[in-house]
């Protein structure tokens, strides 16, 4: 009895028997397995800066018809291959700014930096895990009998597994503010730059300086994050470091200590806020950073059992990590929502499903025009960048991936024997679509699952 092989086997099989298949198979394997490649079609030249020669052209004939580029994707739901990539690549700039290396000083290491985490506040008590000496206390224990005005318990005594659906999830959804939640993430980005102003200011007056002063002879680097909670609200996890006025290669001044930033950190998030708006439709609605709040010295020594210190490595890993994740984590969907009933068939929990719904109402009325919500209803309204810098904190991702791009262009120039000659590449290329056809995305899987067990 003879099987039939699957079409997808079935093509490869056949592209496998064609001429061009080494070439076609390398054009998908040097991608490492991403998974929406970007086709290009059109040629290029390799001309020799020095005489004027032409030394080299190629066009996507060559490959098969297509040049295939990686599509860069951050998000590890959508590329694997890639994320881990840019994951990768922030890793080494939060660890550069940390430690030094990539074109910053090793002396950066001996710069007073904190590691902060920034909460949402809340708007509504939500089912809940926490863990204290190893055991798992009651989620909410209240008195027996307490109601909210909807009639449902304000309290509960179970203790919830770690796969426990009810997580996140609102004790009583009619009490909850979704409209505050919603707001709350329009706003968070520009609360973490109102942060960033009064973090300075504040620094500066607990210094006996004005801010010009300050500027004379400091200055306040950062790199953060943004983590999605189970409640579907974002936290910001930031390094915040002290310089000298001209950034990681200048040493701060003397006062400028670690003390002085952990106190100034906690004054700044109770103060900091803004006002939402909208008050005439929904109420007035003052945005806050949550209470709790986390800051805690970076350092490769323990000096005070108190303090709690971070390490560099697991400070750096920690934003790494995040910075490849979206809203999905939180239970949330990929893809933009383009139009109201497409709500009606989202795969998710009923609470992410109100705040997208809460994303809609409130973004189709004119007070909120402004703010985009019902494009950022799949991101539950936080349009914010997840993964930011100040300028002079230390290197960049686009330095990092121009050393990538240029130590691969060395390689392949040795490949082709033009290693002693100087080169300029001059192309022209044309978008053409993306995607595998069925034969190439098998091969695409082999290679991500081969990279997997690599670095397992």
């Amino acid at each position: 009895m003879t099987t039939a092989l699957p079409q997808s086997v079935a093509a490869l099989v056949d592209r496998a028997s064609e001429p061009e298949f080494a070439a076609w198979r390398r054009n998908i394997v040097r991608l490492g397995g991403c998974t929406n490649p970007i086709h290009l079609v059109g040629a290029a030249t390799v001309y020799d800066t020095t005489t004027g020669a032409a030394l080299l052209s190629y066009g996507s004939d060559l490959y098969g018809g297509r040049l295939l580029t990686a599509c860069g994707n951050r998000r590890a739901t959508v590329c694997p291959a890639c994320s881990a990539l840019y994951r990768a690549d922030t890793y080494q700039l939060v660890r550069a700014g940390l430690v030094g290396g990539k074109n910053v000083p090793e002396a950066v290491s001996g710069h007073p930096r904190v590691f902060a985490t920034l909460t949402a506040p809340g708007f509504g008590p939500v089912h809940t895990r926490r863990e204290r000496d190893g055991r798992v206390p009651p989620c909410r224990p209240r008195r027996v009998g307490d109601h909210c005005p909807h009639g449902t318990p304000v309290g509960c005594r179970e203790r919830h597994s770690v796969d426990d659906p009810r997580l996140g999830e609102p004790l009583c959804p009619r009490c909850y503010d979704y409209a505050g939640a919603v707001l709350w993430h329009a706003f968070a980005g520009r609360l973490w730059h109102r942060f960033g102003l009064e973090l300075r200011r504040e620094v500066a007056r607990r210094s006996g300086l004005t801010r010009t002063e300050f500027g004379e002879v400091a200055r306040l680097s950062y790199a953060k994050v943004a983590e999605y909670q189970r409640r579907g609200l974002v936290h910001f996890h930031a390094v915040i470091r002290f310089d000298g006025p001209d950034g990681p290669g200048s040493h701060p001044p003397y006062w400028a200590t670690v003390p002085l930033l952990v106190d100034s950190v906690r004054a700044v998030v109770e103060r900091v806020g803004l006002n939402a708006p909208g008050a005439g439709v929904i109420g007035p609605r003052a945005l806050r950073f949550g209470a709790q709040v986390d800051v805690r010295p970076v350092t490769s020594h323990r000096r005070d059992a108190g303090e709690r210190p971070a390490s560099p490595a697991t400070v750096a890993g920690y934003i790494a990590k995040y910075a490849t994740k979206g809203a999905e984590s939180a239970g949330a969907v990929d893809g933009r929502i383009h139009q109201a009933r497409d709500m009606v068939m989202l795969p998710v929990r009923a609470h992410v499903l109100r705040m997208i719904a809460t994303c809609w109402w409130l973004g189709g009325l004119p007070e909120f025009a402004p703010l985009g919500l019902r494009r950022w209803a799949h991101m539950l309204g936080y349009g914010g960048h997840f993964s930011t810098k100040s300028r002079r904190y230390s290197t960049t991702l686009t330095a990092l991936r121009q050393a990538r791009t240029d130590h691969r262009a060395e390689q392949q120039r040795a490949s082709l024997g033009l290693a002693s000659h100087l080169t300029v590449t001059v192309g022209r290329w044309r978008y053409a679509g993306r995607g595998y056809s069925p034969e190439a995305a098998l091969l695409a899987a082999s290679v991500r699952e081969g990279g997997a067990s690599h670095g397992a």
